[in-house]
């Protein structure tokens, strides 16, 4: 895949995006299930390392250029991650404050209402790349518990699934 292919993909994906993790489906849909150039498995460790690290919930779309064109895709990843917010700006600039206006705000929850949607549509898919087992299944449930508690923060949760996936993986190899 050219870079400039990529570079469009990811930017199409991050500008359908509201908080990062909401271009998932739409990265999924163009480079896993159409164009075939990643796998489910890729994605999810992508989104997981970016997850792991500070910065912009968005950050797994470099992790996904890497993995496909290298750091030339990385690179890709990082400008598409970073036009929008570029763009928003301008935007931003041109509307002055007329984003308090009801049907302003209607649009905006509605938007957000279908990202949670098609996010939700596309966790199952990759979900049953990563969950083959018991140990997976239930490292998965006590992260979901953690995480819809509020109680602990992400980072913990997934470096806790790690290392204990890691002393699974070694305990019974």
């Amino acid at each position: 895949m050219n870079i400039l292919t990529l570079y469009l993909l990811l930017l199409k994906a991050t500008l359908t995006s509201f908080s990062g993790g909401t271009s998932l489906p739409s990265v999924r849909q163009d480079l896993v299930v159409q164009r075939r150039v990643i796998t489910d498995a890729q994605l999810s460790t992508a989104v997981a390392i970016s997850r792991m690290g500070p910065g912009p919930n968005g950050s797994f779309i470099i992790c996904i250029g890497q993995y496909i064109a290298g750091p030339p895709g990385a690179a890709a990843g990082y400008l598409a991650m970073i036009t929008p917010a570029w763009l928003a700006i301008i935007l931003l600039r041109l509307l002055q404050g007329r984003t308090g206006h009801p049907r302003a705000q209607s649009a905006i929850q509605g938007l957000t209402a279908a990202a949670a949607g098609l996010m939700l549509a596309n966790s199952w898919p990759i979900a049953q790349s990563a969950i083959t087992s018991w140990f997976p299944a239930m490292l998965t449930a006590l992260a979901l518990v953690a995480f819809l508690s509020r109680k602990v923060e992400t980072v913990w949760v997934l470096a806790s699934s790690g290392l204990l996936a890691m002393l699974y993986s070694v305990l019974h190899a």
